[in-house]
């Protein structure tokens, strides 16, 4: 079983999720994070703090972002490792909730 993140992370990319996981399964996109699906233990201390609910266990993972397991498997084998939190995007606030952003997800560095 590993953790998710989910749509609500694209544009937002909060980081505390980050420095509360203890094998560094995170990724990072210029405009989202991942969670290797390899590497996480099912912890789950990194759900609580996202500020942004935009991390889900495997199996509580919405039927509408159900993609997002193979997203989030895809790009982390392609983005550099994060470990450290990083400053939130400044209009994070404004994406927080906005549906259907997977159109905002960018692949490439």
């Amino acid at each position: 079983m590993t953790f998710v993140v989910g749509e609500n992370c694209i544009k937002c990319k909060h980081t505390d999720c980050v420095e509360v996981c203890p094998v560094d399964c995170f990724y990072e996109g210029p405009n989202f994070l991942v969670i290797h699906p390899d590497e996480c233990i099912d912890c789950a201390l990194c759900e609580p703090e996202c500020p942004v609910n935009a991390i889900f266990s495997e199996d509580e993972l919405p039927e509408d972002q159900q993609d997002f397991l193979e997203i989030n498997a895809e790009l982390a084998e392609k983005w550099p490792n994060i470990t450290e939190m990083k400053d939130s995007p400044e209009d994070a606030e404004e994406w927080d909730g906005v549906a259907n952003k997977r159109d905002q997800l960018i692949r490439e560095w």
